[in-house]
């Protein structure tokens, strides 16, 4: 039996190991000290369970709890406090919902561990009823409390509670401490109000870089790069060095505002600052370029950086798949695999994005074995990768196997499944797996409705007005400019023009958008509707003076020219040539011997053009024969 000093010393280890971030060896030892059968406190119990944390070690952690409910210390309200805290870093929110409701005698510190809970894991209207409470019952608030509730609020954009929360602050000023004003500042920010944000950022008197980086990245967030800038640069008049988190964040913001230029600038300044071999910032920077299109940057970038982590091999990964590049993915995927990098379930979901937009079924395909043969772990984001890749390639039997057995279907597989079955003719099956997905725990969205109501336009059934009225009635789902486009659509195809043109004049809005009325001119040229074509053409030609690619100039055209209206068809070609409006030409592509032939419409420069006439020219040989015997 382990004397009593001895336990001291185990307890002293654990708990010095779990501070120093090696919570594997603290349980480790916590495993060897219960072999001794020696008797440990409540402050062994709360540094194995901070361990647990660390590492969400759901399973050690519940493992720890039946201990602490055998040696009597479940009611201690700093194990309970760990336990609770424990559960909410592994994710399991019932599990610490367990603890605070089995506590008799719930303290502030508690309180805050539930709060700081349900925030955590998303739940912030929970997190606010349990912030209610404690003042039902007038329990004590501290600067956690204030801080873990403004969280809550800015989760969900909760502006007028965080202001009354801020107004009880002005009343409370001893709440009122650094972490309180860092946490009301980003409440503001998130919830768009950046003049009452800034007014809290310059009411604290001494600011740190973390203060500087919080109301920079939150005026990057909304827009406001220039104010942003503003503040980095009496940021260095004030001595103090940005880190690379506000680099980042203004990088972000000229994504997102598609500021390329002042991104460029940006990278400038991280080459100045010495945070160009910073990975965090490289990260963003080849994000940056690769959504504008600027690959070769990006790749620039990445080969600067001297030691790369996972996230810098999937940013390149993923800046070639988002344009399709899947032959450029899987040689950066081979030489990450040399380097001795393992690839993750992010890696492989980039790979099989880029498999579906080429379309690349053999290297999907291959991409899948691969995550089989290694066992990469699957998640629901690989899962609706392969699911978009095997559609996208048209083998829907593949994605129906893989869809059947899903462990968790979210909402995107559902939506994903369904628009395949629709994309591809099967709108049936479509209707049918809908009709799975509402018996399901999955409610459907907006993106549902709108894969059954194109499903049902496509292959000619009004069935799809069934859904478009289902959508509000029982889902609360409000229809978008693309629902209502559809509908037209649907009836249009259906030959129900003047349906069609009806729904859109009782439109609950004024501005129409273009690709109703487009539709609906579709489908008078489809159905030889002369008369609303050409109030459909009027309001389309209005809405897009200046639209590129002439569709309405060209459905209008096709119209009169099928009408046999010669000397209107002449008028609209004049325009177009006048305006300098030409066709998009129509595209296909089809996998030959692990390359991707793309075809246009009208254009005769592909390499195999003499072997595609050639193989026509014997099928037509092969076709008069046949007939001739006959």
């Amino acid at each position: 039996m382990t004397d009593e000093k001895n336990v001291y010393v185990w307890n002293a280890m654990i708990g010095g190991l779990s501070q120093m971030g090696l919570w594997g060896k603290s349980l480790e030892l916590y495993a060897s000290l219960k072999s001794q059968d020696a008797e440990v406190g409540s402050a062994t119990f709360s540094s194995l369970l901070t361990a647990c944390s660390y590492g969400e070690e759901l399973g050690f952690g519940e493992m720890v709890h039946g201990d602490v409910i055998k040696t009597g210390f479940e009611l201690n309200p700093y194990v309970s406090t760990s336990l609770l805290s424990m559960y909410g870093k592994c994710a399991s929110v019932g599990g610490a919902v367990k603890v605070f409701t089995g506590a008799p005698d719930k303290t502030t510190e508690l309180y805050n561990a539930m709060i700081a809970t349900y925030t955590g894991n998303g739940f912030a209207e929970e997190a606010l009823h349990v912030y209610i409470d404690m003042h039902c019952i007038n329990a004590r608030l501290d600067s956690f409390t204030v801080s873990n509730i403004l969280a809550a609020c800015a989760l969900i954009s909760l502006h007028d509670f965080g202001r009354t929360i801020h107004g009880q602050l002005i009343k409370r000023p001893g709440l009122s401490n650094f972490l309180v004003l860092s946490s009301l500042l980003t409440m503001y920010m998130k919830c768009g109000n950046t003049e009452d944000a800034s007014a809290v950022f310059n009411s604290i008197a001494e600011r740190d870089v973390v203060v500087w980086g919080s109301v920079i990245a939150g005026l990057c967030q909304n827009k406001k790069v220039i104010n942003a800038l503003g503040l980095l640069k009496q940021m260095h008049m004030q001595g103090l060095k940005p880190d690379s988190a506000i680099i980042a964040a203004i990088a972000v913001a000229c994504v997102r505002l598609e500021y390329i230029d002042l991104g460029c600038q940006t990278h400038g300044y991280a080459i100045k600052s010495g945070m160009e071999s910073d990975a965090f910032v490289a990260s963003v920077l080849i994000d940056m370029y690769a959504k504008s299109g600027l690959l070769e940057s990006a790749t620039k970038v990445f080969f600067n950086i001297p030691h790369k982590n996972l996230v810098l091999w999937n940013s390149m990964v993923a800046g070639f798949s988002r344009h399709g590049e899947i032959d450029s993915c899987l040689r950066t995927f081979t030489q990450m695999h040399h380097v001795g990098m393992t690839p993750d379930s992010i890696s492989i979901t980039n790979l099989l994005v880029a498999a579906s937009l080429s379309a690349a079924l053999s290297k999907g395909k291959m991409i899948h074995g691969y995550q089989v043969r290694n066992g990469i772990k699957r998640d629901p984001h690989v899962d609706n990768a392969l699911l978009d890749m095997y559609i996208k390639c048209g083998c829907l039997s593949y994605a129906h196997h893989i869809f059947e057995r899903m462990p968790v279907r979210t909402t995107v597989s559902w939506n994903t499944m369904i628009s395949g079955y629709g994309s591809h003719g099967q709108c049936h099956k479509a209707i049918s797996l809908f009709e799975k997905m509402q018996r399901s725990e999955v409610a459907p969205d907006a993106i549902t409705f709108l894969a059954l109501i194109t499903s049902c336009s496509h292959s000619g059934l009004t069935e799809g007005l069934k859904f478009f009225s289902l959508m509000s009635t029982k889902y609360g789902v409000l229809p978008t400019i693309e629902h209502y486009a559809n509908v037209v659509d649907l009836l249009g195809r259906a030959g129900h023009i003047h349906e069609a043109y009806h729904f859109i004049k009782n439109l609950p809005f004024d501005g129409v958008d273009a690709s109703a009325w487009l539709c609906l001119l579709s489908a008078c040229r489809a159905h030889g509707n002369i008369e609303i074509g050409e109030v459909a053409a009027n309001h389309l030609l209005k809405l897009e003076p200046e639209r590129e690619d002439g569709g309405g100039h060209i459905q209008l055209w096709n119209l009169y020219g099928e009408g046999r209206l010669l000397e209107k068809a002449a008028t609209v070609r004049v325009r177009m040539k006048k305006e300098g409006l030409k066709k998009q030409p129509g595209c296909s592509w089809v996998e030959v011997k692990d390359n991707v032939e793309v075809f246009f419409s009208g254009d005769s420069s592909s390499q195999l053009n003499l072997e595609i006439h050639d193989m026509l020219y014997c099928l037509r040989r092969n076709m008069r024969d046949e007939d001739v015997s006959f």
